[in-house]
């Protein structure tokens, strides 16, 4: 795999380019527009791209502090959110620089972050799959479940350092990715930036390309650290497990404990989705029972945000709808039946409160 793409290349005038730099700043205020920040940033956009271009072409520009909390849904994490001139910054650097150069390396089974890709392609792939190793193997069939653990909070600054080396070697760039890989303390990578989400794609690369060119499995796809191997031989994946851990290991990562190989004929669970195939070749895809529970709790949270005055009814009604839609691509229409339900009964109760 060549990963030398840009040797003698000044890819860092992409990255302050005036044109490069407000695209990413209307690109980064979308859906946020409501928040101080951006409004703050918006009143004077032209000035405060000009002076980001001014700052970066001097290399003068630094990053600001992070805004740290916590989320709950769909696990708990710490999330560190950056100020919005440098989500502008960073909506640039990846949009001109990493996603064209990275995406020449990536193989066609990695859905995360990359356009025409994303959960429901990845999902779309997993059935084709399936399938088709059905229709070869029949239901003797098994599937190797991974993920990595505490994934985005492990990752080693000078193991990102020195990938990004092998595909860039502009000293502006490296030093701006750098500041970048470097602005959190210890190992991890923020998992709000936009760049952390490709340093993630591009790490698990080279793995990609041995379980693909070396380890000969065809069926395979990766989203993020989530990622299956299809295969009518157990002890093969057995084996093929070992040759991840090993690779892992090299990265200072490590699988964690929910990964095994799996049955298809009993399912697997993949991106929100129980999936498994029938003695009659029918594929089933339900959500998962933890996904089910917890979209009930946002319902009672939502109604809390609706209460308070934090969210209006239209915010609320297009995040119901996107889990919709989500769900929607297995098999849960009764399940959407029961949700709607719930949620008509829970607002029509909040509207005659608000009307007494």
């Amino acid at each position: 795999m060549d990963t030398d793409l840009t040797s003698g290349m000044d890819l860092y005038h992409k990255v302050y380019d005036f044109r490069n730099l407000y695209n990413a700043y209307m690109a980064a205020r979308k859906g946020k527009r409501w928040k101080t920040a951006t409004n703050r940033f918006e009143a004077n956009a032209l000035e405060c791209v000009a002076t980001l271009q001014k700052q970066l072409r001097e290399m003068t520009y630094r990053m600001g502090a992070y805004n740290v909390f916590e989320i709950t849904e769909p696990k708990k994490r710490t999330i560190k959110s950056t100020a919005f001139k440098d989500k502008v910054v960073q909506r640039s650097l990846c949009d001109n620089v990493l996603e064209p150069v990275f995406e020449r390396s990536l193989i066609y089974d990695n859905y995360a972050c990359r356009h025409g890709k994303g959960t429901h392609a990845a999902l779309k792939r997993t059935e084709d799959f399936y399938r088709a190793a059905y229709r070869k193997h029949g239901r003797d069939v098994w599937v190797l479940k991974c993920d990595v653990e505490k994934y985005f909070d492990s990752i080693d600054h000078e193991i990102v350092k020195r990938l990004m080396r092998k595909f860039f070697n502009d000293d502006r760039l490296l030093w701006l990715l750098d500041m970048i890989i470097d602005s959190t303390d210890g190992k991890g990578v923020p998992i709000g930036n936009q760049s952390s989400q490709w340093f993630s794609v591009l790490l698990l690369n080279e793995m990609d390309h041995y379980i693909k060119e070396k380890l000969r499995i065809k069926w395979y796809v990766r989203y993020m650290d989530d990622f299956i191997l299809v295969h009518h031989d157990k002890e093969y994946l057995r084996q093929c497990k070992k040759e991840i851990e090993w690779i892992l290991d090299g990265l200072e990562l490590k699988l964690n404990y929910k990964s095994h190989i799996f049955p298809l004929k009993h399912g697997v669970d993949f991106l929100g989705f129980h999936t498994y195939i029938t003695e009659t070749g029918k594929l089933i895809k339900k959500v998962r029972h933890d996904s089910n529970k917890r979209v009930k709790r946002k319902l009672k949270k939502f109604r809390e945000l609706y209460r308070n005055g934090e969210r209006t009814k239209q915010q609320i009604d297009q995040a119901y709808n996107s889990w919709k839609n989500h769900v929607r691509h297995g098999d849960s229409f009764y399940l959407v039946k029961e949700m709607d339900k719930l949620y008509h009964k829970i607002f029509e109760e909040d509207v005659t409160c608000h009307k007494d």
